[in-house]
């Protein structure tokens, strides 16, 4: 399944879960109905701006430290 600008747009823009690596980076997560409620995944740089990566995370579990936004 292809990921498409939109969600990525949306989870930058909105996401459900956020959580700031040790390297600062972010790491933006939220559910994707259009990809059966996959959770999308997107790593923003420490600017918060520059999007590095996307890709939908099986293994997500949130931890305490990522509530949900």
């Amino acid at each position: 399944m292809w990921i498409e600008m939109e969600w990525i747009e949306r989870t930058f823009q909105n996401p459900e879960w956020e959580h700031i690596q040790s390297d600062g980076r972010f790491q933006r997560r939220r559910r994707i109905p259009e990809a059966g409620n996959r959770i999308l995944r997107v790593i923003v740089l420490p600017d918060g701006e520059t999007v590095h990566n996307a890709f939908f995370d099986r293994s997500f579990k949130p931890k305490k430290k990522e509530e949900k936004i």
